[in-house]
């Protein structure tokens, strides 16, 4: 039986970022979460599954040809708090940003090529660009009050140069997820 690698396609972070996010788990010592990693951090452009080797290639030239005709731009982060902001109950905390064309425009021709070169369906929800900082633990949420639920609702002001997109796989070990880097291919 093949291998199969839980692949995805990132923007990764400056350590700097990586290092400021990670002091918000301290602001929030009580909330039921699993806290990512700040070495895990990042902006998730396409989730691709479980894919072979083969598979994996097929991303990585993609990845490669779409970053050879995307210019380096930036985006604007500026919100914390919980999300998806259309559930009851939130999955997470993030950190969420605005809308960008030059990020909508790599997404969007990133996920084409995909399509034509594994079998891969494109999200069809609209796309924001967001960092996952925790995974909220759902039950022990629920049996929170709300009134003594942890306010996350924090503007501010990230402006993160995008100069780069990954080919990630995540190995999971005992400690929780591992996000390597398969290949790192740089836009123009």
């Amino acid at each position: 039986m093949q291998k199969r690698h839980k692949t995805f396609v990132a923007i990764n972070l400056p350590e700097g970022i990586k290092k400021f996010l990670a002091n918000y788990q301290k602001r929030w010592p009580d909330l039921p979460a699993r806290w990512v990693r700040p070495d895990n951090l990042h902006i998730t452009l396409s989730f691709l599954g479980y894919l072979t080797d083969v598979e994996v290639g097929n991303v990585c030239m993609v990845a490669k040809s779409v970053a050879e005709s995307h210019n380096s731009f930036e985006i604007n982060l500026n919100k914390i708090s919980y999300g998806p902001i259309d559930k009851k109950v939130p999955r997470m905390v993030w950190l969420s940003g605005e809308k960008s064309k030059e990020l909508s425009a790599l997404k969007r021709d990133l996920e084409n090529q995909l399509s034509e070169s594994i079998r891969f369906k494109p999200e069809v929800r609209t796309f924001r660009p967001h960092i996952t900082l925790a995974k909220v633990k759902t039950l022990e949420w629920r049996t929170i009050d709300p009134e003594e639920r942890p306010e996350i609702n924090e503007n501010v002001d990230f402006k993160i140069s995008v100069e780069s997109i990954e080919v990630m796989e995540s190995v999971l070990k005992k400690s929780g997820p591992e996000y390597l880097i398969i290949e790192s291919h740089q836009l123009k």
